[in-house]
């Protein structure tokens, strides 16, 4: 399915538990912008593009839907928490054929 960018910006935005005021505040726009962006009754400039790629931690292409890979910027972390989000991705990786299984706790009675 390819999102539009008015559904990636409500999906990242929604995804990363941000209102959009929060956003609003993050880019020094006003919320009724976020919400015509949302809303594909306007588009964001490329500037503010820029910026939601370094809130969001992607990529512009991938919010303007030029590339549908989901791509996370580790430049911001340290070597330590680089290495750590390598693994988990790891995990998820081996996982994914065979997820982990998860006990269901007894009801209570």
């Amino acid at each position: 399915m390819i999102l539009k960018v008015d559904q990636r910006i409500h999906m990242l935005r929604e995804q990363s538990g941000m209102t959009q005021q929060d956003l609003a505040l993050r880019l020094g726009v006003t919320r009724s912008s976020v919400n015509s962006w949302e809303m594909g009754i306007s588009t964001p400039t490329t500037e503010k593009i820029a910026e939601m790629s370094l809130v969001f931690k992607t990529s512009a292409d991938y919010i303007l839907g030029i590339s549908s890979e989901k791509t996370l910027q580790l430049d911001h972390f340290t070597m330590d928490q680089q290495e750590l989000i390598y693994r988990i991705i790891q995990y998820f990786d081996k996982t994914s054929d065979n997820p982990p299984k998860v006990e269901k706790r007894k009801k209570k009675k």
